[in-house]
């Protein structure tokens, strides 16, 4: 299962867990993913995206419409 967000692209970092002697050793930071399915109103269907919870606030200022339509303007197949 790929751990990106459909919208903004969001996906796994990497870095250090530190010890306190700062011994460092490897880990991963994964983003807030959530499945969540919306109904696009223009198109009269339901459509299933992988999404950040940061992204989840942005469509609710912005609106579903408008955030697909840059998603599609961006080359995202939505």
């Amino acid at each position: 299962m790929v751990k990106v967000c459909d919208i903004s692209g969001k996906k796994v970092l990497s870095g250090h867990n530190v010890s306190h002697s700062n011994k460092k050793t490897k880990r991963k930071f994964f983003p807030n993913l959530q499945n969540k399915r919306f109904f696009l109103q223009e198109e009269n269907k339901w459509i299933t995206l992988k999404v950040s919870t940061s992204t989840l606030r942005t469509i609710n200022k912005k609106g579903l419409y408008a955030v697909v339509k840059e998603a599609r303007a961006k080359g995202l197949k939505i």
